[in-house]
Formats: C-alpha cells, sequence, structure tokens
C-alpha cells in the first residue's frame, strides 16, 4: 500500500461520485460499459461491508437523447427545414432522471443489489430538518444494504448560474451548484470517510491533460499547487470539469473527508482506490506534513544519484571495496526476511496465474541468495576499474597525454520479474562508481523493496543512501527517459515489447536485448553423445534464462543416420515440449511452429533440419536475435566458419549456451546481455558501464597555430 493512501485502511463509509463524461459516450449515448463495471465495484464493495453512496449525474444527458429523438419523430417535413431550436434543460432533466434510475435498478437487480433514489435541489440544504432526516434515511438504507443513488433534482432547480466568489461547496444560503459539490456535501453531511469523484481523465494534472508536459499530481497540498495549476476546458458535458472537481475536493478533504479524483474509464479504479494503490490525486487535510512521504521527482531522483555518484568515486578502492563486502554480509544476514517477502510475492503471483517462467525467475531460492552473495564479493576483489590509465602518450616534450578509465555517470536500469537483477545491477553500479535507478516489476515490489533497503543501509552517509534509487511507480518512467542531461545510460531487461517502447521513448542511449533466441547447431562431425549433454543443458539447466536454447538446428546427415533420433530422445525424455520447422515437423510428426523467431523461455523448443553448416548460419541470421549460438563439431574448419561467420554477441563452439553470463565469464555480475553493436556487447558487466576520459598534463604549452611545439606522440608505459 503506497504510504500516501495509507488512510483507506479504515475506511468504512465510501460516496462514489460518477460524472456525465463517465456516464456518457462522446455521441451523447450511455456508455452502458462503464455504467456496467461502475455497478459491478459497488456490487463487491457492499458485498464486503462497505457503505456505498452513489452521487450520479447524466439525467440531462440521457434525456436531451431521448427528447430530440421524439421531437425528430413528431417533426413534419417542413418543421425539419428550419433551424431546431435547444431542447428545455428542466424537460430534459425530467425525461432522463427516470431513465437513468430505471437503468440503474436494471443493472442492480441483475448483480442482486437494491438501490435507491434520492433527490435533491438547490435550498434543501438550508433546512436543518431536511439534513437530519437526510441522514437517518440514509442511515437506514445502508443498514438494510441498500445503496443509496443521489442527484440535483434539475427539473425543478431554480439556480440561474454558478455561485461566484467562494471556494467552497455551497454559497451563503446554503446552495451547492454541481454534483460534484453536492458529493462533497453529502460526504460531509453523512460523515464518508472518503469521497471518490470519477473523472474522464487519470487524475489532476499540473495543467491541461492534453499538455504532454502536464504531469498527473498524485498529492495535492493546497499550499504549493493551488497557484501553480492550469486548468483546460470544461468537461464537454454537464456543469462540473476539473475546476469544479477540485473546488468540491479541497472544501470536503480540508473539513475532514479526504478525496481521491481518479479515471472513471478504468473496470476497476474504485477497487484499486481502496487496495491503496497510488492512483489519481488525493486531497487530504494533512498531505502538508507528509514530508517523510512526499513526491520525489524523477529529476530530483537522478540529480540525487549524480551526486552521490560523484561522493563514491571520491573514495579510495579499499573503501569501496569495503561496502561491497558490507553489502554481501547484509544480503546473507538478511535471508531470512528477504525470502519472506520474496515468497509473498510469489503467492501473490501463482494466485493471479502467472506463467511458469516468471515464477521460476522471480523466485529467490536459497541457492540464487548464496550466488549473489559469492558474486558480489567477487565484485569486491576485483581489480579497481576506476582510474586505469589505459594509454599514455608523449604529444611533445613534457605533455603527457592520459586515457583514464571513469564511470558513465547515472544508469537506468528496467526490468520486469527478476529481483536477482537489483543486486547484481547494484554491486557492479558501486563498484564502477556509477549512480543508479532501478524501476523492478510489479511482480516483485516486495523483494525489491527488502533489497533495496538492505543495500542502501550499509550506503555509508558520505556518500549517500540515494546513490542508488528505487522507482516505484510507472509515472516516473516516462519523465525519466527525458532526462537525457542527467541519465547517461537507460538498460532496460525484459521482453520485446518493454525495449522497444523504451527505445521509441529516449534521447538517451539504450543498451540491452529484446529476444534471448538462442540456437545450437548439431553438425554432421559433432559427437552425438558431447550433442546431447550440451542440449540438455542448455535447455534444461535454467529454461526461463535469456541464454537457455530455444531452437535446435540438426544437419540433414543425422536424420537418416539415427543421430537425430537421439537428440530428440534426450530432450523427451527431459519433459521438452518439441515444435518443428517444415522439415523437422513433418519428418518427426510433431506439430509445426508458427514462427522461428520464437523464446518459449520454458521447457519447449524447435527443431529444425538444415542442409549444412552456412544454411545453420542464414537460419540464424534471418530467424535469431543475436544474442548466443553454439556449434557442436568435430571439424575445426566447419567450426571456425560458424564461430567467424555467425554475427551475434556470443558464439560458442561445444558448449553449452548458459555459459553466455556475467558470472561465468569472471565478470562477477552483469548488468545485462547487449546484442547492441556499439558500446558493449555480450555479457555487461563493470568493464561496460565504464567510460574514459583524457588528461592531458603540460608544462606551460600553448598551440599558437601550432608554431614552437614539435609534436612527438611516442608511446609511453602505462603506470602500475
Amino acid at each position: 500500500m503506497d504510504p500516501t493512501r495509507a488512510f483507506v485502511k479504515s475506511v468504512k463509509r465510501v460516496v462514489v461520485k460518477v460524472g456525465t463524461a463517465v456516464v456518457t459516450r462522446s455521441d451523447g449515448r450511455l456508455a452502458l460499459g462503464r455504467l456496467g463495471a461502475l455497478c459491478e465495484q459497488l456490487k463487491e464493495l457492499n458485498n464486503n461491508d462497505y457503505e456505498v453512496i452513489l452521487v450520479t449525474s447524466g439525467a440531462v444527458g440521457l434525456g436531451r437523447q431521448r427528447l430530440r429523438y421524439r421531437r425528430l419523430v413528431n417533426s413534419s417535413f417542413s418543421d425539419l427545414q428550419n433551424p431546431q431550436g435547444d431542447l428545455d434543460g428542466k424537460a430534459c432533466a425530467a425525461v432522463g432522471q427516470s431513465s437513468l434510475m430505471a437503468l440503474y435498478d436494471i443493472m442492480f437487480s441483475q448483480l442482486d443489489v437494491t438501490s435507491s433514489q434520492l433527490l435533491v435541489n438547490d435550498g434543501f440544504f438550508r433546512d436543518t430538518a431536511f439534513r437530519k432526516q437526510l441522514s437517518d434515511t440514509v442511515s437506514s438504507l445502508l443498514d438494510l444494504r441498500v445503496i443509496p443513488i443521489f442527484n440535483e433534482n434539475d427539473a425543478v432547480s431554480t439556480r440561474k448560474a454558478p455561485y461566484e466568489g467562494k471556494n467552497c461547496l455551497q454559497d451563503s444560503s446554503g446552495i451547492f451548484w454541481d454534483n460534484d459539490s453536492l458529493a462533497g456535501l453529502l460526504a460531509l453531511e453523512l460523515k464518508a470517510d472518503l469521497l471518490v469523484l470519477l473523472s474522464d481523465v487519470e487524475g489532476l494534472y499540473s495543467g491541461p491533460p492534453s499538455d504532454p508536459k502536464s504531469k498527473l499530481i498524485h498529492t495535492y497540498v493546497k499550499e504549493k499547487h493551488q497557484r501553480e495549476i492550469t486548468f483546460g476546458e470544461k468537461s464537454r458535458l454537464g456543469r462540473g470539469g476539473m475546476t469544479a472537481k477540485v473546488n468540491a475536493a479541497v472544501c470536503a478533504a480540508y473539513a475532514g473527508t479526504p478525496v481521491i479524483i481518479t479515471s472513471g474509464y478504468a473496470t476497476d479504479n474504485i477497487i484499486r482506490v481502496l487496495r491503496g494503490e497510488r492512483i489519481g490525486t488525493v486531497f487530504h487535510k494533512d498531505a502538508h506534513l507528509w514530508t517523510s512521504i512526499k513526491e520525489v521527482s524523477a529529476h530530483e531522483m537522478a540529480v540525487a544519484a549524480r551526486n552521490s555518484s560523484r561522493r563514491l568515486q571520491v573514495l579510495n578502492s579499499e573503501e569501496r571495496r569495503k561496502i561491497l563486502l558490507a553489502m554481501a554480509d547484509a544480503l546473507k544476514n538478511n535471508e531470512s526476511v528477504i525470502r519472506l517477502e520474496n515468497g509473498a510475492d510469489v503467492a501473490d503471483a501463482e494466485e493471479m496465474g502467472y506463467e511458469k517462467a516468471l515464477i521460476s525467475r522471480l523466485t529467490l531460492r536459497p541457492e540464487k541468495i548464496s550466488s549473489l552473495v559469492k558474486s558480489v564479493r567477487m565484485l569486491a576483489e576485483m581489480e579497481e576499474p576506476i582510474g586505469q590509465i589505459l594509454k599514455r602518450t608523449e604529444l611533445a616534450d613534457k605533455l603527457i597525454l592520459e586515457k583514464i578509465s571513469c564511470p558513465l555517470g547515472v544508469l537506468l536500469v528496467i526490468f520486469e520479474s527478476r529481483p536477482d537483477a537489483l543486486v547484481q545491477i547494484a554491486a557492479l553500479a558501486i563498484r564502477s562508481g556509477n549512480g543508479l535507478l532501478l524501476k523492478g516489476g510489479k511482480e516483485a515490489k516486495r523483494s525489491n523493496a527488502i533489497l533495496h533497503k538492505v543495500i542502501t543501509s550499509i550506503i555509508p552517509d558520505t556518500v549517500g543512501d540515494k546513490l542508488i534509487g528505487l522507482v516505484t511507480s510507472r509515472e516516473h518512467i516516462p519523465d525519466l527517459l527525458k532526462l537525457d542531461d542527467v541519465i547517461d545510460l537507460v538498460v532496460p531487461r525484459g521482453s520485446n515489447k518493454l525495449v522497444s517502447q523504451i527505445k521509441d521513448s529516449t534521447k538517451i542511449p539504450v543498451l540491452g536485448h529484446a529476444d534471448g533466441i538462442c540456437h545450437v547447431y548439431v553438425d554432421k562431425t559433432a559427437n552425438i553423445d558431447m550433442a546431447k549433454k550440451i542440449i540438455r543443458d542448455a535447455k534444461i539447466d535454467y529454461p526461463a534464462a535469456c541464454n537457455a536454447m530455444e531452437t535446435l538446428l540438426v544437419h540433414v546427415d543425422l536424420s537418416r543416420n539415427g543421430g537425430l533420433d537421439e537428440l530428440v530422445a534426450e530432450l523427451r525424455h527431459e519433459g521438452v515440449q518439441l515444435y518443428g520447422g517444415p522439415r523437422a515437423s513433418s519428418l518427426l510428426k510433431i506439430s509445426e511452429t508458427h514462427s522461428f523467431h520464437l523464446e518459449y523461455s520454458s521447457l519447449a523448443c524447435t527443431i529444425e533440419i538444415v542442409d549444412d553448416v552456412f544454411a545453420a548460419i542464414d537460419h540464424i541470421h534471418h530467424n535469431g536475435s543475436a544474442h548466443t549460438e553454439c556449434i557442436v563439431a568435430e571439424d575445426s574448419e566447419i567450426a571456425e566458419a560458424f564461430l567467424s561467420q555467425v554475427d551475434s554477441a556470443a558464439v560458442f563452439h561445444n558448449a553449452s549456451t548458459r555459459f553466455c553470463d556475467g558470472a561465468r565469464f569472471g565478470l562477477g555480475a552483469e548488468v545485462g546481455i547487449s546484442t547492441s553493436r556499439l558500446h558493449a556487447r555480450g555479457p555487461v558487466g563493470v568493464e561496460g558501464l565504464l567510460t574514459n576520459r583524457w588528461i592531458l598534463r603540460g608544462s606551460g604549452q600553448v598551440v599558437n597555430g601550432d608554431r614552437g611545439v614539435t609534436y612527438t606522440y611516442k608511446d609511453l608505459p602505462v603506470k602500475a
């Protein structure tokens, strides 16, 4: 639960207001799908012992639609030739009110819920006796599990124009103007614990929602936002709009009833609000006191990470080494609480019906935690990567140029359901002196939170725990991707869709791979026993890994001498589901795959028969993802042809694709596996997170048109 929404745990009575823009479509007709979803949510709340009160708009719009049709039916041809005047709004309200309530009654009846209608108008709330009777009636209905539905009786309303000069729910005579202010007034009168205002946008924005520069405000602080917000156009229908909602929300919240404005277009937003999820905009009288949980902008997070990284770089090698050793100890000492939080994530994932491959990646087993601890300690013992002199050149007498290794700056790593990635990436960032922002998948939110807490707890105050920031909201991502002046590299780890979206959304360099479609080609010269061992490991060792075999290519001669049958039997013995290309599916009588460009991430793979090594290479180039490929062959010339011609990040001879891993390569850990061709390729460890800068040491030299300088360009030994 988001800390700014913790108050919803004590909510019992809730008022929900739905506006005309939500109730109706853009053509004025009723949005039956949205109304159905609204009623289903209210039924769920009712069943869960919430006291639910609904305030609805839409009667005027519905009545106008019906009266337009009636006028059309009753018009003569000559009537239709003349301009039609506007329909009387009060007549529209009278017709629409009964139709709207009939619709609610039908929908709620289908859900085995009883609803009731209460019409109020302008001056009722000036009457103290009315207010008491209203409260008593509503209490009786709620005791009977009946949902009261309120609307203003526009048909007999005497109000001609909205109140002016007061930013509150009612004017000096106690009159409300629109259903937003009516909802706010009812929330206070009926002592509701929460008011939910459903809108046609996600919440309150800093400017018009259509403006790409506008940002969603998650927590409204009157002292801060009252002067900063620019409102867009009024609602396309009805009398309200965001201005009316904010007026009502501010007055209700500061009088004691918290308010959340959120979208009514989503089918489950009311439920999500009451779960404490961070959606919409919350209004609360204590919002200005929430300093400990104040929102930090994306820019502030990135700048804080950069400042901390610069302080980290000032430390000497031994001090950075001690931070990593302390991190390894903290992971080991907190294993039980880490596994407890991870277990909760896994249980939720299983309950939600996630695929086994995702659950496998999500699970932090004891051996995985031990492996992480070992990797962090390995990084600690590695040679100091920062400030290494890569090259020294004498440009001229007493003018020495040095090429020095240095951190990239600030990394933004977006990953999905692998909490172990957080540990690896954090350790690499510390070793390489980089600031880090992490955004993990929602499936691992508890695991990521506890791992982040454990890791940042050991970072010394001289560096600051803002060195590693954990981004908990998806809403921050678009803003972070715009910060090409602060963030230096984005590393997305996840699906092809995720990587493509990131690449299309930022000017910041992106390093990563979209798919892990790894091939093993078994040549006719292969040792079959060795081939069986390699393909078994490449597929079985960890099927969900990106370096697992997804396609097995087999030389055609092996389909004639029994070699193919042995390979197939080996995979079937391990429970692997086999799919074939056109040739293999026909020969082996297995289902034909719908695509060769397919990453199963499970106990399944594709088999195809090829004519020779060059056909295998062509197949890989046409269908692969340039990740990791393997040839099993005894003929060294064929093997060398494969190794030199396959254009992938990692190419192996007689070794499992599972070796493509930062830890197994001796890198300590990896931030990911890059299939890019710039900067870093393959498993990206510390070296891939470094760049270089140039240090020039002189003794007063000036260029002066290159007169008086004798260039020597002499390579000098690199100092130890």
